[in-house]
């Protein structure tokens, strides 16, 4: 319990979430792709995993404005989803590279401490499903509190399933009637593993979930990793102001070390407890378990999209683009996008992993990119291309523009077929409406700018003998973007 002295101190000391959004998702490929990673993508209803991630804050007391630390391919996307959510406070660390948790949390920390010297971090991967949120709230409050007695807290979920796809905490004696010391983390274990975790009380899933205070985890990291704290404050010290995001010296993250917090801390320190999570949380991290934890129908279906199927049963079947039929067939994930297919059993779902490996070896652009790609001024969509030529349909967001811009191998011709356009070209600026067109020959500067109220909508046919996306010199730019 909290004591009288120290109560009043507890209820005004802000509770910071910090979260981590920095990884790719590659086992929910092909939907999930380097460019739009799961953790941004709407799996359940309107709201990406991400967003979930921020509006299950909302009603915890003392909540400060969130941190987000992101990779910074991915900055646009994070300001967009923030603000249909209506957050203008938030600060988000960008990574020019991703080092994992340790210099993620060390970063935020720092910030953190900026605030308040006595902040207390909420730290949340961005890719969780909490089933009960009233619950998961009730845990933050409790761990809050121990944080405040200098614990660094993680939350510990009871499996309920022996899955090889969680890493987890056995634990030690309590320490008071919720929380346990604990004994030791272990990575992801094999089956049989797995089946003895599951048999036992004392093993947990990891959730990844800390909640610690600013000033702790400085020291802690200080103490065994002050390799990662010494690279963090170089980059501090350098550190820019882009638009709504914070850039850190990209030779100093550079030079850090690559090691979770896990590692770095957690199995080191002395400091550690673990707090059971009764929550319905589920790591959404493959097909399968996505599959778990969505509704079925009466064959244990689920099915998404333009799905028909008779005779089929305890199957995934995602249709993002077109139609997709299934007949006699069971135990299957079917993923259906613009530009890939994927099929697998179910029970080897896990392993999608090692074919993305495969395709980024054979430099398939399909690791990557959709074939519709999100840009920060709207989006385009690849509808044909063949040897010479590639046909894209471009939609610009009112009052967006793309960069003034030129290209040394390819000529392009923009046909309006909604909204209105002004059109930059070389020095001239030109009106074009619907079912109006114009040139842009090679190596002249241009930029198409929607000045209307409604969706600007463009089909762009390119020809040149290279129609790569690098082939772009960039002369200004709103969005502050470099050459790619």
């Amino acid at each position: 319990m909290i004591s009288a002295t120290n109560s009043k101190r507890y209820y005004r000391t802000k509770l910071v979430p910090v979260v981590l959004s920095g990884g790719c998702g590659s086992r929910l490929w092909p939907l999930s792709r380097a460019n739009k990673p799961k953790q941004f993508l709407s799996l359940f209803d309107n709201l990406s995993l991400f967003q979930h991630t921020l509006t299950r804050l909302d009603g915890i007391e003392n909540m400060d404005s969130p941190m987000i630390v992101c990779n910074e391919q991915h900055r646009f996307m994070v300001a967009e989803q923030l603000r249909m959510l209506s957050y203008k406070k938030a600060t988000i660390l960008l990574e020019s590279q991703a080092k994992s948790t340790a210099a993620a949390m060390t970063l935020a920390a720092m910030k953190a401490i900026q605030r308040s010297k006595d902040a207390v971090l909420l730290v949340l991967p961005a890719d969780h499903v909490i089933g009960d949120i009233a619950v998961f709230q009730q845990t933050i409050q409790q761990a809050k509190q121990l944080a405040q007695q200098d614990h660094i807290v993680t939350l510990g979920v009871n499996p309920n399933a022996p899955v090889t796809g969680y890493g987890y905490i056995e634990i030690d004696n309590k320490i008071s009637a919720n929380a346990y010391a604990i004994k030791t983390f272990h990575e992801k274990p094999d089956a049989a593993t797995a089946e003895d975790y599951m048999a036992s009380d004392k093993y947990f899933w990891n959730s990844g979930v800390f909640i610690i205070k600013a000033a702790l985890l400085l020291a802690e990291m200080d103490q065994y990793m002050p390799s990662v704290v010494n690279c963090c404050e170089q980059a501090l010290a350098t550190e820019q102001q882009d638009l709504d995001f914070i850039r850190f010296d990209h030779q100093a993250l550079a030079s850090c070390p690559e090691i979770s917090f896990d590692c770095a801390v957690m199995e080191k320190t002395t400091a550690a407890v673990m707090l059971p999570l009764n929550a319905s949380w589920r790591d959404i991290g493959s097909w399968s378990s996505l599959w778990e934890k969505q509704a079925k129908d009466a064959q244990q279906n689920v099915l998404t999209g333009d799905v028909i199927v008779q005779n089929v049963h305890d199957s995934y079947i995602y249709s993002d683009h077109r139609l997709v039929t299934a007949l006699g067939v069971a135990n299957l994930i079917i993923i259906e996008t613009a530009d890939a297919i994927f099929v697998a059993d179910k029970s080897q779902a896990e392993s999608v992993k090692q074919l993305v490996n495969t395709l980024l070896e054979s430099e398939r652009k399909e690791v990557a990119c959709h074939r519709k790609v999100y840009r920060p001024w709207g989006y385009y969509d690849s509808l044909d291309y063949g040897t010479g030529f590639q046909v894209k349909r471009l939609y610009v967001k009112p009052g967006e523009a793309l960069s003034l811009q030129k290209h040394y191998h390819r000529a392009e011709h923009w046909i309006v077929v909604a909204g209105y356009a002004e059109v930059t070209k070389e020095n001239q600026v030109v009106s074009v409406t619907e079912n109006q067109s114009i040139d842009i020959p090679i190596g002249h500067r241009h930029r198409l700018y929607n000045p209307g109220k409604i969706p600007l909508q463009v089909i762009e046919i390119q020809s040149g003998r290279y129609l790569g996306e690098d082939d772009i010199i960039r002369f200004d730019d709103k969005y502050h973007r470099k050459d790619e």
